[in-house]
This record gives C-alpha cells, sequence and structure tokens, in this order.
C-alpha cells in the first residue's frame, strides 16, 4: 500500500514511521510512505501557506494554491485515489474506517494547520475527512500517524500472523481481554489457570468472556452494538450471576 502525506512539518514523521512495526513494513515492501511538503510548492519568493481570513477573525488559513500543486503533482489532476483532510469535522475514526482504508492501494493525507485549510480544499481536492476524536490538536500531523498505523496493521503481513488485527481491541466490536507473561507468579500475583491449561478450547472460551465482561463493564456502548451468538449470552449472564 502506498501512502503518501501533505503537511508544513515533514520532520515530524521519520522517527515513528521508521520504527517498529511500520518500519519493517516498509522495509518489507508491504508498506510505502511519501512525505511531501507543501512549502515546496509554494510559488512566492517566501514560501507562503498561509494567510488571514477573509471576513477578519484570529489565526491563519492555509492557503489553496500550495495544497492544490503538491497533491495534484503527486497524484495527477485530478487523483484518482482518496484524498482524506483531517480535520476535527470529519467522520470519527474507528476500527471499521481503519479496514475500510486498508483496502485501497493508495491514499493521500493532508494535514491542516493554523486555523484550518481554505473551504475550497474540502470542496473540491478531498473526497474524505476524518477526525480521530471530538478534540483540537495543534495540527493534523499525529492524526495523520495514527491513521497509518491504525491502517498498517490490517495489511495482510504487517503483523506476521494472519489473523493478528482480527483479535485486537474494537476488531471484533469487543474490547480485548487481559494478556499475561512470564513468570507465572509474581509478586504473589498469579496466572489464571486456564491460560497454563493447555487446552485451547477452555482458553479461548475464557478469553471470550474476559472481553465480554471487560467491554460490559468499561463500554457498555459498544456491547448494546456488537453481534453477541448464544454462547455470548451464556457467558454475560454467567458472569452477573
Amino acid at each position: 500500500m502506498q501512502i503518501d502525506v501533505f503537511t508544513l512539518f515533514p520532520e515530524l514523521f521519520p522517527a515513528y514511521l521508521n520504527a517498529s512495526i511500520l518500519g519493517r513494513a516498509q522495509q518489507g515492501g508491504l508498506l510505502s510512505v511519501g512525505v511531501h511538503n507543501i512549502r515546496d510548492y509554494a510559488t512566492d519568493k517566501h514560501q507562503v501557506t498561509d494567510d488571514t481570513p477573509f471576513g477578519g477573525g484570529g489565526g491563519m488559513v492555509m492557503k489553496p494554491e500550495p495544497i492544490f500543486a503538491a497533491v495534484e503533482s503527486v497524484l495527477g489532476k485530478p487523483p484518482a485515489q482518496p484524498v482524506v483532510l483531517l480535520s476535527p469535522q470529519g467522520r470519527v475514526f474507528t476500527q471499521a474506517v481503519a479496514q475500510e482504508l486498508a483496502q485501497q492501494p493508495r491514499l493521500a493525507l493532508i494535514c491542516g494547520r493554523y486555523e484550518g485549510v481554505d473551504e475550497r480544499v474540502r470542496q473540491h481536492l478531498a473526497t474524505d475527512e476524518i477526525s480521530i476524536g471530538d478534540f483540537v490538536l495543534t495540527g493534523g500531523e499525529l492524526p495523520a500517524l495514527m491513521l497509518i498505523d491504525a491502517v498498517a496493521r490490517n495489511l495482510a503481513g504487517v503483523l506476521g500472523q494472519v489473523d493478528g488485527a482480527l483479535t485486537d481491541s474494537h476488531a471484533t466490536g469487543l474490547l480485548e481481554g487481559p494478556h499475561y507473561t512470564r513468570p507465572a507468579e509474581f509478586r504473589g500475583w498469579g496466572v489464571p489457570p486456564e491460560l497454563l491449561s493447555g487446552d485451547h478450547a477452555r482458553i479461548a472460551r475464557w478469553r471470550r468472556h474476559q472481553a465480554l465482561q471487560r467491554t460490559a463493564q468499561r463500554r457498555p456502548d459498544l456491547l448494546a452494538k456488537a453481534e453477541l451468538s448464544d454462547e455470548d449470552r451464556k457467558l454475560l449472564e454467567d458472569s452477573e450471576q
């Protein structure tokens, strides 16, 4: 998968993109991330990329010309792939959206700054707007990194095991249950006997029970929307007794 990021601060990306899972995904040819500096596409002497808003008001607005020029120079005119504007006004990013975007062979991300981007970018260049939550950040760079990370985890081979992303929290509509590793006893705290039993069916049932129970306790809103089997409902009933 190819992801192109358009930003005024490209120096913010390499440390995270080149580390751990994302770094290995790129080295293995499973993911390619191009980071493009919007300022390079400004045509005036001082490479100005923002200006005061028409009608007055505080803050600055990113100009349309450098953004259009950057995106169209890299992707073509008009771009053939989705162009996502990271914006607090966009649809909320979820695991389902990450899985949806992971189906695309190529994706572009525009990182806003200051008071935002000229509305003509939203209307005539971006094909999607995505928000990572109901709060405001200084720019779209952190949301872009979060989106890249979440999307990349859903690409075949990135996590090493075929179904690795399928057991993540939210992948099934539930939170994950607890995890344990060696030592089997630490400061007098042990590991649930189910995990030490070697009985795979028992372990799977315990993990499902814990996921249901944890979701019911911490995110009942997710549980209300989850598709539950009769066995799931029985496990929940057992938890309440």
